[in-house]
């Protein structure tokens, strides 16, 4: 095959620098929960531990392929067709483990919050899915180590059903959070119709950014599955997860603030009795939009 540096390397270059950016936020936004939310539940405080470590070892893994590619093999570029670092599929693995996390911990919160059980067990059902699919590949890359080329064409059919799971369970969660907002917007009173305004403009955006990047890998990949345009995008989305769940909590304080100033002391008492009752822990809420 021809080699094009600018849409292979090029394209993984700049998904890896953007992701250790991003990855930088993640660590700062860590510590920011940290300092900022003492009080929180341990199992909250183990989950965002693990994702933040997850984040880490991917960063290693995605910068060990690139070093491999560029350094180790250079003046040889027609190795990138003909040998993929196993650092590359466990990169894949550790980016469905922090997706699995933060599409699973949204629903709960949902539950948490409506108390409607089916939404959130379809959503879990299709993250599982998700985490299933991409272990398999994971496996398959470790036993049988081969090119990216040679790896995609052969768990093409697997690939694209990963991302394509991954994009609608995005989606189904940002549209099960904004319905659930929608109704609890129309039994509101009048000075909290505001606030919850601004989370479902909150939920839609954040909702958007994974959904949009998880379609736009799949898109590049089906159109364009020669060229690494399409690993420069996933190389960025396990941060947009990671900052979506990081945003989502240290956003409370804020949203707190705004809403007990608008609010009568006896409400405001209501609210915080229900924040505490919701699984001991901050309510719920999706996306990097969270919540009262």
């Amino acid at each position: 095959m021809s080699f094009n540096p600018s849409n292979t390397l090029g394209a993984l270059e700049v998904g890896v620098l953007i992701s250790y950016v991003l990855l930088g936020v993640t660590i700062t936004q860590t510590y920011i929960y940290y300092t900022r939310f003492p009080q929180d539940p341990r199992k909250l405080k183990v989950l965002v531990a693990f994702v933040c470590v997850c984040e880490i070892a991917h960063a290693i893994c995605i910068g060990h392929t690139l070093y491999v590619w560029t350094i180790s093999d250079y003046m040889h570029p027609e190795s990138i067709f003909n040998f993929s670092p196993q650092s590359f599929v466990t990169t894949v693995f550790f980016s469905s483990l922090i997706a699995a996390c933060v599409q699973g911990f949204l629903p709960y919160r949902m539950y948490a919050f409506s108390k409607k059980l089916y939404i959130s067990i379809i959503i879990w059902a299709m993250a599982l899915v998700r985490l299933l699919g991409s272990t398999v590949l994971f496996v398959a890359g470790l036993r049988i180590p081969s090119s990216i080329q040679r790896l995609t064409a052969q768990w093409e059919w697997l690939i694209m059903a990963i991302w394509a799971v991954g994009a609608a369970t995005d989606v189904a969660t940002t549209a099960a959070l904004v319905t659930i907002l929608v109704r609890q917007r129309s039994s509101a009173q009048k000075r909290t119709r505001a606030l919850v305004d601004k989370l479902i403009v909150w939920a839609i955006e954040t909702g958007l950014l994974t959904s949009a990047s998880g379609i736009a890998i799949l898109v590049c990949f089906a159109l364009m599955p020669k060229n690494f345009i399409f690993l420069g995008v996933f190389s960025v989305v396990s941060r947009l997860y990671a900052n979506t769940l990081l945003a989502s909590l240290n956003s409370r304080e804020t949203l707190r603030t705004m809403n007990e100033a608008g609010l009568p002391f006896s409400i405001t008492v209501q609210m915080t009795e229900t924040r505490r009752i919701s699984y001991d822990g901050p309510e719920p809420t999706h996306g990097g939009a969270d919540k009262i």
